[in-house]
């Protein structure tokens, strides 16, 4: 159980390092065995190590993506369909990893 404190999320990577990793980890592992691997695998190498996690107040955070996306997706082996479909459920488990860690989940 971590406290969570608005104002340290500024400096999430000093304050929340291993909150964040675990709640990235989490993600991928919910996922795993679901979707096809390499997809899973390049959004986790080529989009989401680059992601930017951000708390939007009243307990919801959001994952703010590369400018570049689009052209990290079109690399990545999938239809584009799939390839979003998979990145947009990835980030709704980090997005929900993080209510959880921080508490927020009613």
């Amino acid at each position: 159980m971590t406290e969570f404190d608005p104002a340290k999320f500024e400096e999430k990577y000093v304050h929340y390092f291993d909150e964040l990793e675990t709640a990235y980890s989490n993600a991928y592992q919910s996922l795993h065995g679901q979707c096809d691997s390499e997809i899973l695998r390049g959004i986790d190498r080529q989009i989401l190590s680059e992601s930017e996690p951000v708390y939007e107040g009243d307990g919801d955070f959001r994952v703010a993506l590369p400018e570049d996306t689009a052209e990290r997706t079109a690399s990545l082996p999938g239809d584009e369909e799939t390839v979003t479909s998979v990145l947009e459920r990835f980030t709704d488990n980090i997005e929900q990893e993080l209510q959880r860690i921080f508490e927020f989940e009613e």
